[in-house]
Parts: C-alpha cells; sequence; structure tokens
C-alpha cells in the first residue's frame, strides 16, 4: 500500500538541482556520494518507512519504491530513479513493471551494480535473472570497479560507468590519529553467516598460522542471533563450532549483538587486519571502512576486492581454496603499515563522485 504524495505537496527546489529516488536513500554509499558542500545541486527523497517501521543495516526494509504503484503516484516528485540495493525478494516480472513504469512516465533508470553475485544468496539463479532485467532496462549503468565492468560488458554487453566507493567512515574518524596499543590481532566477523561465508576453513589455518607469531592473537567475532530461537539466523551447532575456538591459545570468541556504527568503527579499529572469509560476492564497504580507519584486509580472490582499496588477497572462492596464500597474507601484513586513507583525499574522491553523479544523472535526462 503506498500512500500518494499531492502534487502541491511535491518539494520545491531551485531550477538547476536535481531530484533523484535513489534506493535506498539512506545507506551510508548513498549518503555520501552527496557533495559535501551541497554544490551539487542534487537532492534525492528520503526513504519512505514502511508501516511497521522495519529497517535493515542501511535503509528501510523494504524500499516502498521499488513498487510501480509508487513510481506512478509519486512521479512528479523526482527526475530520476537511480537503484542501489534493495530488491533482493523483487521478482525479475516486477522489475520490469517497475522499468516500463519509469519509461510510461519519461523518467530515466539509473543502475549502479554493487553485486554481480548477490552475497545473501547461495544460488546464484535468481540474481542473475534480475540482473537480466535491470541491465538491459537501465538508461544509464555505474559500478564501482574495472573488473566488475569488464565483466558486465562481456556478460551483457553494456558499457559502466565506473566510480569508486565513497568513504564509509566520518571525517572526524578518518583524520583521527590511529593508536595501536594492543597485540597484533587478526579478526575474522562471521556476523550472523550469510550464504557467502566459509570461515572454518579459514579460521583453521588462521589458528595455525597466528600460534607460533609472538603478540599475535585471533579474534572471532559472531552475532547472538545464531543462538535465538526462531530467529532467522538460528544456528546454534554452527555456533558452537565456532565457541570451541576460544579453547586454543591466542584465540578470543566473542558473541554479541549487531555493533552499531560506533561499536563496529570501535572494533575495527581494534583490529590490525580484518580476514574476509567470503566464497563469493563482489566488492565490500566493509573494506573502504578498514581502509578509512588504517586496518588491513585480507581479502578473497572472488570478487573484485582486490580492485578497490590495497589489500591482501588469498585464492578462496566456490572452488578452491590455497591455505599457503592465506598464511602469506597473514605474515606480509604483520610485516608492513597498513593503507589508509587521508581524509583530503576521501574528500576530492566525494566531490569527484558527486560530479560525475549530475553528470551522469543531466546525460541520462537529456536522452
Amino acid at each position: 500500500m503506498t500512500r500518494t504524495i499531492d502534487n502541491a505537496q511535491a518539494t520545491k527546489t531551485p531550477e538547476n538541482t536535481l531530484r533523484i529516488a535513489s534506493v535506498p536513500a539512506s545507506h551510508v554509499y548513498v549518503r555520501h556520494l552527496r557533495a559535501l558542500d551541497g554544490g551539487d545541486a542534487v537532492v534525492r527523497l528520503p526513504d519512505p518507512p514502511p508501516a511497521d517501521g522495519r529497517t535493515v543495516p542501511g535503509g528501510w526494509w523494504p524500499p516502498l519504491m521499488l513498487d510501480p504503484a509508487w513510481i506512478r503516484d509519486n512521479h512528479t516528485r523526482f527526475d530520476v530513479f537511480h537503484l542501489h540495493f534493495g530488491f533482493d525478494t523483487v521478482s525479475p516480472a516486477i522489475l520490469t513493471d517497475i522499468s516500463e513504469e519509469l519509461r510510461r512516465n519519461d523518467k530515466p533508470f539509473v543502475y549502479t551494480v554493487h553485486d554481480l553475485r548477490n552475497p545473501h544468496q547461495p544460488d546464484p539463479a535468481g540474481h542473475r535473472e534480475q540482473l537480466d532485467v535491470l541491465l538491459e532496462a537501465a538508461d544509464e549503468l555505474i559500478t564501482l570497479t574495472p573488473g566488475a565492468a569488464a565483466e558486465i560488458a562481456h556478460r551483457w554487453g553494456r558499457r559502466c560507468h565506473v566510480l569508486g566507493h565513497p568513504h564509509v567512515v566520518e571525517r572526524a574518524l578518518v583524520a583521527a590519529p590511529r593508536v595501536d596499543t594492543g597485540p597484533f590481532t587478526v579478526g575474522v566477523h562471521v556476523k550472523s553467516l550469510r550464504a557467502n561465508m566459509d570461515p572454518f576453513p579459514v579460521l583453521d589455518v588462521l589458528a595455525d598460522t597466528v600460534a607460533p607469531l609472538p603478540g599475535t592473537v585471533l579474534r572471532i567475532d559472531l552475532h547472538d542471533e545464531l543462538f535465538e530461537e526462531g530467529n532467522h539466523w538460528y544456528d546454534p551447532e554452527t555456533g558452537r563450532r565456532l565457541l570451541e575456538y576460544r579453547h586454543r591459545p591466542g584465540i578470543e570468541v566473542h558473541v554479541h549483538p549487531y555493533f552499531t556504527d560506533a561499536q563496529l568503527w570501535q572494533y575495527l579499529s581494534s583490529l590490525s587486519v580484518s580476514v574476509l572469509p567470503y566464497r563469493f560476492g563482489t566488492h565490500s564497504g566493509w573494506l573502504e571502512a578498514c581502509y578509512d580507519l588504517g586496518t588491513a584486509v585480507i581479502a578473497p580472490s572472488c570478487g573484485y576486492y582486490g580492485e578497490q582499496k590495497p589489500c591482501e588477497i588469498f585464492e578462496f572462492d566456490e572452488d578452491q581454496f590455497d591455505p599457503d596464500s592465506l598464511a602469506r597474507a597473514v605474515r606480509a601484513c604483520r610485516a608492513s603499515v597498513a593503507p589508509r586513507a587521508r581524509w583530503s583525499a576521501r574528500a576530492r574522491e566525494r566531490a569527484d563522485l558527486a560530479a560525475a553523479h549530475r553528470a551522469i544523472y543531466t546525460k541520462a535526462l537529456s536522452r
């Protein structure tokens, strides 16, 4: 059920301002596409909250803009429709209806391809069908890395603008000096064990690698909902297997609810290196946050993590795992200083991203 916005209620903006229906607007990636001084003259409609007020990290859920009826009732409020995330459960048929409703109302459709493989879905078929619709329907396409753009060109014959990921952490923490006072800490956060995670082979190698290294700790984190009966993520057996690691020397296991943003930045700052135990995926905001805070990252060879920001890579995907490459990556991180963002560079990057997005929106509108 969508709420119709009367045309007279549509937000009044200066003549050169572009109004964007971003899905979702509240995600940190989307929020940080806006120029810090607002000089890009781009405004993004706020996410319409669902009746139950349900949210997920990064926005309202489900995004109510992803509805042909919402577009039909609200098309006078925006100039361009820009999709990022939130269509996991939207059928290809509905995505087709959305694109057709946009065309009927002469509204350009921009799609940023964050995920070529959905990290929450073990079977890639459904996401592939969604991409078939979106990549054909979009007037302009954006992705984050050259590798992803090359894959899109090969598989769908579409050209993408390649625009990097903006900063995730806010200015004060990016600019703050990093203080390392504890042991060299290798962290693996398995969260609630989403579909692309396979932590046990990674943890076994890390445990053996860390054990002989003086002043080195392996920290494992997991969400408490793994032990909450009735929870979607309830998996006490896997949780117990993870807890067993705490009996090995040099290993800490922490069970807790979802971190708040402040807690997450504190956690990442406490790590010397964060290891991503992903068998499949494409890009990572977690990696960007680590770069903002000066925490090294060891990322898998799947996807295009290595093209986002400097990081160590180990061989890990759905078909292979090279334990030696992971052990080498740990030793490499221990022997070097982690790359870290400078706020001045992040600020310039954000200004460039804001200008590039405005140019893409203008190009889409000129067609």
